[in-house]
């Protein structure tokens, strides 16, 4: 039975390790969510409407440049509340599907508790990034041991 592993990470350079030693250790990208702030201008709405896809080379500076490289399909999008994000993995269609609702309405909308979504919107809000991942139980507790050896706080298990 599959499980998912939610953590915040307080920089970029963390999540974007945990990233590269999961796939490392053979996790698939399909299995591997990303959402972080982005203080760049990107367009309201859904990826028809002016989400764009930061792997056709459009330039972000610095933040979470290294993510392109560790994962496909990469975009950006505004959600009311939060501002402008970036979100890579599963969790990025169902951003795009659930922009009036929120992070938080996405969180719930993929398996995470309402309290719990709320925080993690919170947090993300305050400039944190969110990872997720999505597997096995032996390799979701080494996920689990990964995301607290790089500085994951609030970790969850669903």
């Amino acid at each position: 039975m599959k499980k998912t592993v939610v953590g915040a990470f307080k920089n970029h350079h963390d999540a974007e390790e945990t990233v590269s030693v999961l796939k490392d250790r053979g996790v698939p990208e399909k299995d591997i969510s990303l959402v972080a702030r982005h203080e760049g201008h990107v367009q309201e709405g859904h990826p028809g409407d002016g989400m764009h896809n930061l792997g056709n080379g459009i330039g972000w500076g610095g933040t979470l440049g290294g993510i392109t490289g560790l994962l496909a399909g990469v975009g950006a999008l505004a959600i009311p509340g939060v501002g402008p994000i970036i979100a890579a993995g599963p969790l990025a269609a169902t951003l795009t599907g659930a922009v009036a609702g929120g992070v938080a309405g996405a969180l719930v909308d993929y398996g995470i508790p309402s309290n719990e979504s709320h925080g993690y919107e919170k947090r993300l809000k305050e400039g944190d990034v969110l990872l997720m991942v999505r597997s096995d139980a032996p390799e979701v507790d080494k996920a689990q041991h990964l995301f607290e050896e790089h500085g994951a706080t609030d970790i969850h298990v669903h």
